[in-house]
């Protein structure tokens, strides 16, 4: 089957490389990007010299994510493609290595230097992808997509790159104010516990225990044992509050929180955070800032931390909606 899907992929591939390009008016290089977070952060460095396309919009799945005839004439007829790598997109491996070897397919997190890498000790060849949950070694992703745009478009590389450090710097004002606000978390509540494994690297940065139901990818299904196990934690440690995300099923988590009832421990949902997409296009939780923003300051605030409600910038969409209800 596999060997099939091959096959497929490499006849369609050559028949779209095969049809004459669409005359557009638009002059500029368009690039596609395969997840929101990517896109996002390739359009904070391109600017206005850049068209950029998403792929996966919010709620979307990138570890079961498959692509259809329109993504891969899309990706097929863009002058680059960026995409997150480390095995995020698995469903894309195989096309976009036999597309690398007609334009740049840039894998941004193995940007990220390997001793920074997150291992799995069951797959040790096969690190965890989220790395764009620390904004701090997200910045490596965006030096990758500076250079990438640079040799894509030399005469704006000088852009390019006072748009990387701009946005560079917002990572670090973001980095700043999570340290702070997480930091007033008491330490025996610094416990984040989610659908899947995808806070690992947040917990790396912010001194957080990280625990997911399911492991790096979705693709891995949550056994019984697991969901016992978890619930056997949250009893003993007398844990609060546990987190959905919004890209993956509440069925698990939910499991979680009826497990412990059933012990007579009270597990309410802290919130939802987003994990593998980015929130609604247009608002500031569909930017890469406002995604981390709603994280940081819902699990500091669900956990017993202070932070405020409305975020580091007052833009939190939630707090924002409650303040005008109360009004």
């Amino acid at each position: 089957m596999r060997a099939k899907t091959r096959l497929f992929f490499t006849t369609l591939l050559a028949s779209l490389m095969a049809l004459p390009a669409a005359a557009e008016e638009d002059a500029r290089p368009n690039v596609v990007a395969t997840t929101g977070m990517i896109a996002d952060s390739v359009r904070q460095v391109a600017g206005e010299h850049v068209e950029v396309r998403g792929l996966m919009g919010p709620g979307v799945d990138p570890h079961l994510y498959r692509q259809t005839r329109s993504d891969i004439s899309a990706m097929t007829r863009a002058d680059a493609v960026f995409w997150n790598g480390l095995y995020l997109e698995a469903q894309l491996d195989d096309f976009l290595a036999r597309l690398a070897s007609r334009k740049p397919v840039v894998a941004v997190a193995e940007a990220v230097p390997a001793e920074q890498r997150r291992a799995d000790d069951e797959s040790p060849d096969q690190p965890d992808p989220h790395v764009w949950m620390d904004p701090n070694r997200w910045q490596h992703a965006v030096d990758a997509i500076e250079v990438a745009l640079s040799e894509l478009a030399p005469e704006h590389a000088d852009d390019f790159a006072a748009n990387a450090d701009a946005f560079k710097q917002e990572l670090s004002a973001l980095d700043d104010y999570a340290r702070e606000i997480l930091a007033s978390v008491p330490e025996d509540s610094r416990v984040l516990v989610t659908a899947h494994d995808a806070f690992g690297y947040f917990g790396d940065a912010y001194d957080f225990e990280v625990l997911g139901i399911q492991g790096f990818s979705t693709e891995s299904e949550a056994g019984l044992s697991r969901i016992e196990e978890l619930v056997a934690m949250l009893v003993e440690r007398r844990i609060g509050a546990i987190f959905v995300e919004s890209s993956v099923s509440e069925r698990n988590v939910r499991a979680l929180v009826e497990g412990a009832a059933a012990q007579d421990h009270q597990v309410r949902i802290g919130g939802e955070l987003y994990s593998d997409a980015m929130g609604p296009p247009g608002s500031y939780e569909g930017s890469y800032l406002g995604m981390l923003d709603h994280n940081m300051t819902v699990i500091a605030r669900a956990l017993g931390g202070e932070a405020p409600a409305a975020g580091r910038l007052g833009r939190l969409a939630q707090a924002n909606a409650e303040n005008e209800d109360d009004k």
